[in-house]
This record gives C-alpha cells, structure tokens and sequence, in this order.
C-alpha cells in the first residue's frame, strides 16, 4: 500500500508538472502573428494597476497607471510620480489632464489613443512585407514570464520595434521603439503590474478636488466627413497606403483641412493640406520619434506628421500633388 501510495504521489507530481508546462508549450507552438493577435485583445480587455517606467524625449519618468474597462468604454488614472504631479483621468474619449501646481484642468478628447502603447502593431500588418516579425527569446519582465517579439523594417522609412508579452495573457508588458541604430527611441516598460485584479472605482478617481481649479476645454478636431480628393503622393514610400480621407475642422485654421492617413500596417502618417498664403513656410520639427515636415505647395500648406524617421515624412510631404 505505501509504495501505491508513493506511485500515486508522484503521478499527481508529474501530472501537475506537465499542467505548469501547458502554457509554455502553447507559447512555443504559436507564432509572431498568433501572439500579435493575443496583444490585441489582451489591450483591449485587460484590467491592471502597476508602475510604468517611460523613456521618451531623452528623459525617464515613473507612471503610476489603474486601467479598467467596463462594457467597453476605458476608465483610466495615470498619475506622474515626479515633477509637477500631473494626473491624467480618463472616462472613454474624454481626458482631463490634472496640474495640482497651476490648480487647473485641461479636458481634452482622445478618440481611441492608448495612453501608453500609442504604437502597437496589429494584424493589418500582413498586407505587407516591408517588415520581418520574429520570436526571439523568452524573458522575465516584472516577475513575469514574457515571450519577446521583434519586428524588424526592411528600409529607412520606418522604425523597428521589439514587443514583451506577457505569456499568460499576451498584455505587453514592454515596448520598445527602434531607431536605424538599432537603439531604443522611446520605451515603456511596466516595474510591477498586478493583472486582472478587482479595481475599485476609489482607485479611478482623482487624488485632488477639482472644483476650485480653471477648467479649459481644448479645441477638438472634429471628423466632418468622408471626402474624395484628387491629392495624392507621387513618391509614397514602399508598403505604404491610403486608409482614411477626411476633411476636419482643426483649431487655429481658417477653414477645413484635408487629412490623408497613409499606413504600412504599423507606421502611421497623417498628412494635413490647408490653404495658405504664405510661401515661405518650409519647415521640420522633431519631438522624441515623432517628425513632422511643412512645405508650400502653391496656395496650400502641406504637413506631414507621424511616428517615422525624418526621411519618410519629408519624402511624403513633397511628393503631394493635386491632380490636374
């Protein structure tokens, strides 16, 4: 009966090891694509409370971050850990940016920006082959077993990334932006993160009270519709392609602006037409990954923006022309 007893032990042990190992064969059985599917998903419907540390600009800051979604609709506090104290809060599409310093509050509308994973690559990637995605190692990042994905460009228009996910929920749990000397641009990456836990709506509410505070409300670029245009790029970089063609109204300008959104799948790049008189209006600027480009082209004022290498919004913002 003992040595019944000790057989049946150690199948149970056996039992609960191959039980421990399923996730990381189903991690080894799954490819770049399956687990950028997985990401997908884990974004959109994981709850989490942690501490970011976010590269950008040059400069590192500690983020602490309570995200929960409810039916859908994000409901998200992120509070800067140093400098001037800045809360954000966000109920869906409506963001209030909260400066304690000031006693003010900027209300802002958001669309579907992701507060921290403002990049992140999804399916529509596959239309083109101007990147190579690979699974390159298995990691630990937050006392989390993690698979890391690279996703690597085939030319200069574009930036590389490398992706941490997490292999129990694919939520990445770190993300870098890569430039062409193969060194990281910007980066998020999550210090301790506790997922799917219950969050109360105490955690999602802001730390001051706003009621004596300035409240400004920021102009926000409204979507009037869907237009067709004769505008279009002669020399559009490889992979790159329409997906959206609005006109909008854009605080400061004097009337509608044409906004064309160019994709590679991953890389964005917005490009603004607006009519202006000013010829002499040829400029570039640079905030951490993100270039934009302006030049006269007869009586408009072409910009192009978005986060890609200085060359690819150059090369799209002179290449627009409008069709005779």
């Amino acid at each position: 009966m003992r040595q019944q007893s000790y057989s049946a032990a150690a199948a149970w042990i056996a039992l609960g090891g191959l039980c421990a190992a399923a996730p990381v064969l189903a991690a080894d059985a799954a490819g770049p694509h399956e687990w950028l599917d997985r990401m997908a998903i884990a974004v959109q419907t994981t709850n989490y409370e942690g501490t970011v540390i976010r590269l950008r600009n040059g400069t590192t800051e500690a983020l602490r971050v309570v995200h929960k979604v409810v039916d859908g609709v994000i409901h998200e506090r992120v509070v800067v850990q140093e400098g001037n104290g800045l809360e954000i809060v966000r109920h869906g599409n409506e963001v209030h940016c909260i400066l304690p310093d000031s006693k003010s509050v900027l209300v802002e509308e958001w669309n579907d920006q992701s507060t921290l994973f403002s990049s992140l690559p999804s399916s529509d990637i596959r239309f083109g082959s101007e990147y190579d995605i690979v699974i390159v190692r298995k990691d630990r990042i937050a006392a989390r077993k993690t698979v890391l994905l690279a996703i690597r460009p085939h030319d200069n228009f574009r930036y590389g990334h490398r992706i941490w996910l997490d292999i129990e929920t694919g939520f990445p749990l770190q993300t870098q932006l890569i430039g062409d000397d193969g060194r990281p641009l910007e980066e998020v990456k999550f210090a301790d993160i506790d997922l799917d836990s219950e969050i109360l709506a105490s955690a999602l509410a802001p730390s001051y009270n706003t009621d004596n505070f300035r409240w400004y409300t920021q102009p926000s670029r409204r979507s009037n519709k869907v237009v067709k245009t004769d505008w279009a790029a002669e020399d559009l970089p490889t992979g790159f392609r329409v997906v959206s063609t609005r006109q909008e109204q854009v605080a400061g300008a004097e009337g509608p602006v044409l906004h064309i959104l160019y994709s590679d799948g991953l890389a964005n790049v917005s490009v603004f037409i607006a009519t202006e008189q000013d010829k002499n209006i040829e400029q570039r600027s640079q905030v951490g990954a993100s270039n934009s480009y302006s030049v006269a082209n007869g009586n408009y004022r072409v910009t192009a923006v978005g986060e890609v290498p200085a060359v690819t919004v150059q090369q799209i913002a002179e290449s627009m022309r409008l069709a005779d």
